[in-house]
């Protein structure tokens, strides 16, 4: 059995699939830049930076030898009574570029476990300072990870139902805006003192849709907040690195949260690492000659050498003028085609903050992430060299910050084409795999 598609399907399970419908998986051989290329040599341009994570490019020669140079020196060690320099130094250099009250840094492995740590963090503290406070505050339509934690102060949903008498309860508000600031606040006034921490995506709900809102009023809500001496957990796992045009959603903001969570593209999407900071009042909460205030949380590839190694490169590069002038870029250029699609009469609800352009295909179901035109869509651009990975009928692009121009161009092109040939969902090929 040499073909790689009829290996993968004999012995893998793949992420967010039925397995039963699903077509074969896309055998990737290559990545170079924006491209992916698969084992028949056909290119495609990665428009969605692989889940969001792949900064730089793919396989940037510049991270993979400072990887290289790490893995002959030092590859792995325990992180509990032990420290090594990639580790040091990229704590270091992080908390020079957050708000200036981040001055501790927790390593995990992924998105979803520093959003564990940061929720354990807050509960702890609590427990710690003989505080009765066990309630915590999410956005409705949040999305923070798969693990249970995660999952209990995400959305609750068709991926969350199987699961939902396991999941501890969270109070779930609207995200804010002219009109509802004032009655958030008094909700969240009501429970403030039972209420241990408030978690958020900032500007940006990516897994929603990437639905977005005003930085102006998060900014209120996360002063009440603080005013009423609820922790808040800003979760930059998404946002962070440059996607919302500046180096952190911090950055559009003026009031600042006691933790932050990061992922993704923490290291240009060259491996898998997690890290959440935190305050020295959080951090001065754990501290004690009682042993059992200790934060009982670690992970065995904690502060892995390699993955600090690799996202102390890409945050090098990410810290270049050609890259932030890339940026800048990326968001003029995304903000222009944002004014063309507007306009179109099958599309709505056009959106972009940074880097990162959302819009809605007119169909005739409600918007969501089960709406059948997602798979047609997703199959359509593929055909075209192009990965796009619909949320149902909302397409977004977050690209790498490689990113040309001219493939930029190629890809709004093709996004018009297709409007234009496919002028309503009704001329889709509608399939009935299409419809599960």
């Amino acid at each position: 059995m040499n073909n790689l598609k009829e290996r993968d399907k004999a012995v893998n399970w793949h992420p967010y699939t039925q397995m039963k419908t699903a077509r074969d998986a896309v055998p990737i051989v290559k990545g170079k830049g924006v491209y992916l290329y698969d084992d028949d040599g056909k290119k495609y341009i990665d428009a969605v930076s692989s889940w969001w994570v792949t900064l730089h490019g793919h396989a940037h020669p510049y991270i993979a030898e400072c990887v290289f140079q790490q893995l002959n020196t030092l590859e792995q060690v325990i992180f509990a009574g032990f420290t090594h320099e990639p580790a040091v130094r990229l704590s270091e250099n992080l908390l020079k570029l957050l708000p200036e009250n981040q001055k501790k840094v927790f390593y995990t492995d992924n998105g979803s476990t520093a959003v564990e740590a940061a929720l354990k963090m807050c509960i702890q503290y609590a427990y710690n300072t003989g505080k009765e406070k066990t309630k915590i505050l999410a956005f409705k339509n949040a999305y923070h990870g798969d693990t249970f934690g995660a999952m209990s102060v995400s959305g609750r949903s068709v991926w969350t139902k199987p699961f939902g008498s396991m999941l501890f309860e969270v109070v779930f508000i609207d995200t804010p805006n002219a009109e509802n600031i004032e009655s958030l606040k008094l909700q969240v006034g009501d429970l403030a003192e039972e209420t241990a921490c408030f978690i958020y995506e900032p500007l940006v709900q990516g897994a929603a849709g990437m639905l977005m809102y005003e930085a102006e009023y998060l900014d209120e809500l996360m002063k009440f907040c603080r005013s009423r001496e609820i922790l808040m957990i800003q979760d930059e796992v998404f946002t962070g690195f440059g996607r919302t045009g500046k180096l952190f959603a911090a950055n559009h903001l003026t009031e600042i949260p006691d933790i932050m969570c990061f992922s993704k593209g923490l290291t240009g999407g060259t491996m898998p690492m997690g890290i959440t900071t935190c305050s020295e009042q959080i951090f001065n909460a754990f501290l004690s000659d009682d042993k059992y205030k200790t934060l009982f949380h670690g992970h065995s590839f904690t502060a892995n050498p390699l993955a600090c190694t690799a996202a102390l490169a890409s945050m090098e590069l990410l810290l270049k003028e050609e890259t932030l002038a890339a940026i800048k870029r990326i968001s003029r250029e995304h903000s222009e085609f944002a004014g063309i699609l507007s306009k179109h009469p099958d599309v709505e609800n056009v959106r972009q903050t940074g880097t990162i352009l959302a819009f809605e295909y007119k169909t005739d179901q409600n918007t969501s992430y089960f709406n059948h035109i997602g798979k047609v869509l997703y199959d359509e651009f593929l055909q075209r060299g192009i990965i796009m990975r619909p949320l149902g009928n909302v397409m977004y692009l977050v690209p790498p910050y490689c990113i040309t121009t001219e493939e930029l161009n190629f890809i709004y092109q093709n996004i018009l084409e297709v409007l234009e040939t496919f002028e309503s969902q009704r001329s889709f090929p509608i399939h009935a795999a299409d419809r599960t």
